[in-house]
């Protein structure tokens, strides 16, 4: 089945009034061409960048009056094959847009992303997980080939057996200074009407990662996840399809999904539902606006509880430090953002947890495995050793920190690399430079950006994630 849905409706060159509409694929060719040249417009020398209205990302990004590159009109689900259960995508294509094509053949991408605006380009060249990770690894390890704008200004084919193989596989953890995915052919699996849930407590950390890693490798659930409440109470949720439901709960509006774990041995959930249960409270981010109040949730509806618009309130917040200035008044303490997921090798994933709870005091944690999906392959900008299962910590929020500065999230990100672990570059990142291109493979790096970017008209991965220059 050819699809060509937009997720808005700015002008496209084959918009309804068109009397001779283009096919799907033509259409995406004329609007890379338009963002081709859009690329040579700009002064050669001039830096290159996209032009976005939004963001899943909590780096603070410097303010700049250079033009960027519009993409705003790539957001097309160019097919869904329901035989070959894969789908063509353009890189703006949100998870949402992507669910909302793929369900209703009973097909869903191998990982979803928590957050519904997460676009499938940007899962990819920075990176997701979900509950389904310890079976199909990230979502670049289910892309089949991608389209990528080149910093040089190229429309380049990467596929795993092509002349752009190294793009391909370096392309994950570049958070766009390679380029920019215009295209990718993803994966499908199959997917039943309703997830059955089973959420176990567990009081002894050792005990809960050992049953954790005992699921994952015997496959006793298609999905696998975790919430910890405190050092005492832990949650892992097994996730099941099925074809029937005896009940279905609804956390869409006015109940809350976190709060049920605590609730209910057994759940259930439509499939649409279970793969958005943490959208529509941020997982549990919601809690600081204050709008798990019921009757706050009553007046906005559920339309507004989305994880978007809780962005746009926290952005806003960051950009005036509005929360700082009210503690200020109070008398109270500075705070310091910590957020972050970081991956861990899960036989030490017990002594992380007990770091947290000691020095980083938010709660509650998310716990999510994961393990490298195809044995034989290296993603040289994010290696993980694919015989082993690691346990991703998410874990966000501020912390008191009277002294300022970077205190907590440097003892993270020293602890994680302890660890042999990863951490996410989503989030801000305080690395120095030789460690930083020390853990991420800065030589791989190097070989990619002076072929693809030679004139370095992208940021690097440094300056990006971690100077915000």
């Amino acid at each position: 089945m050819v699809l060509d849905k937009p997720s808005a409706s700015p002008p496209r060159p084959d918009s309804p009034r068109d009397p001779h509409p283009l096919t799907p694929r033509a259409g995406h060719d004329a609007r890379t061409g338009l963002l081709r040249d859009q690329l040579r417009a700009l002064p050669p020398d001039a830096p290159v960048r996209l032009a976005k209205r939004t963001s899943n990302l909590f780096r603070p990004r410097a303010r700049t009056t250079a033009p960027g590159l519009d993409v705003s009109s790539l957001t097309h689900v160019l097919e869904v094959d329901p035989v070959s259960r894969t789908a063509d995508v353009e890189g703006m294509v949100t998870y949402e847009q992507l669910v909302d094509a793929t369900l209703p053949h009973g097909l869903m991408p191998l990982v979803v992303p928590q957050l519904k605006t997460i676009t499938v380009g940007g899962a990819v060249t920075g990176l997701g997980i979900e509950s389904s990770s310890f079976r199909s690894g990230m979502p670049h390890e289910s892309v089949l080939e991608l389209e990528v704008l080149t910093g040089d200004g190229e429309v380049v084919l990467a596929r795993p057996d092509n002349e752009h193989a190294a793009l391909f596989f370096g392309f994950p953890n570049s958070y766009g200074t390679l380029g920019y995915a215009l295209r990718l052919r993803v994966e499908l699996e199959p997917v039943r009407p309703y997830v059955r849930l089973r959420h176990v407590r567990f009081r002894d950390p050792s005990a809960y990662f050992d049953e954790l890693a005992r699921s994952c490798a015997e496959g006793v659930a298609d999905f696998v996840d975790g919430t910890v409440f405190g050092p005492d109470e832990l949650y892992l949720t097994l996730g099941t399809f099925t074809g029937e439901a005896p009940r279905v709960s609804d956390y869409t509006w006015l109940d809350v999904y976190y709060r049920s774990i605590r609730e209910h041995d057994i759940d259930y959930l439509p499939v649409r539902d279970y793969l958005w249960r943490w959208d529509t409270d941020w997982f549990w981010c919601s809690r600081a606006l204050g709008v798990q109040h019921r009757a706050v949730r009553l007046l906005l509806g559920p339309r507004r509880l989305r994880s978007d618009v809780y962005w746009k309130v926290v952005a806003f917040d960051r950009r005036h430090q509005l929360s700082n200035r009210v503690r200020r008044l109070l008398g109270g303490p500075p705070h310091e953002a910590v957020i972050s997921d970081v991956e861990v090798p899960v036989n030490a994933a017990a002594e992380f947890l007990d770091f947290l709870h000691r020095e980083i005091p938010l709660s509650p944690v998310w716990i999510c495995p994961v393990r490298q999906r195809h044995p034989d392959r290296q993603w040289p900008l994010y290696e993980l050793d694919p015989d082993v299962l690691y346990v991703n910590f998410g874990f966000w929020g501020t912390v008191p920190n009277p002294g300022g500065g970077s205190r907590h999230n440097r003892l993270v990100e020293d602890k994680v690399t302890e660890l042999g672990g990863r951490k996410s570059l989503y989030s801000e990142t305080f690395y120095d430079e030789q460690s930083f291109w020390r853990l991420y493979n800065g030589a791989a790096y190097e070989r990619l950006r002076s072929r693809y970017d030679p004139r370095g008209r992208l940021l690097n991965l440094y300056d990006k994630c971690v100077a915000d220059r």
